[in-house]
């Protein structure tokens, strides 16, 4: 398995639609403003958070279940920034739809400004032919109150091919987030 590079990244994109919309360079600037970067690096593509946040709220003393997860324990936000509440999360997804080749797996890795403002960005490996908007996950590790902003680089995607395709991948096997639009809650 080898990591690709920003070649890769291009051609895999402009070709098989891979990753839209798609910005072949590294943003840093859009206008006048600087903004959080997005865009394809030397070994990786930079995502974007969208403009949808559920944040979550305790109001309803509720148990986190994952195989039963309580709707109402998120209040639904859109805007340009998201302000999570000291040491709790919130959920978003990407800007960008992906469509994940049969001998690909990613790993996705939060950006190192918001690591370093104690903000972790989570999100699981894209499996080979997944295909969708990608659920972020944004946890404030601090006593006070983060600011997430939309439209901007949150995260960054690494792809690895494999020197052979799998037997079974998760278009394969029905996985039950295939195809997701939105912030998608857990499904049990």
């Amino acid at each position: 398995m080898t990591i690709k590079s920003d070649k890769w990244i291009r051609r895999m994109a402009e070709q098989h639609g891979m990753i839209e919309p798609f910005y072949p360079d590294q943003v840093r600037m859009e206008g006048d403003r600087k903004v959080i970067s997005y865009g394809t690096s030397s070994y990786g593509y930079d995502i974007r958070c969208a403009d949808e946040f559920k944040i979550f709220t305790n109001i309803n003393s509720t148990i986190v279940d994952p195989k039963n997860f309580d709707s109402n324990s998120f209040v639904d936000i859109k805007s340009d920034v998201c302000i999570i509440p000291p040491n709790s999360f919130a959920l978003a997804r990407t800007i960008e739809y992906f469509r994940i080749p049969r001998n690909v797996l990613t790993v996705c890795l939060g950006k190192s400004t918001y690591a370093r403002c104690g903000i972790i960005v989570n999100v699981t490996p894209f499996e080979p032919e997944w295909e969708g908007y990608v659920t972020l996950e944004f946890s404030n590790t601090t006593p006070l109150p983060a600011k997430i902003y939309a439209g901007e680089g949150c995260a960054q995607v690494l792809f690895f091919e494999s020197d052979e395709v799998c037997d079974v991948s998760y278009k394969d096997r029905n996985g039950k987030y295939q195809g997701q639009h939105g912030v998608t809650l857990p499904k049990a």
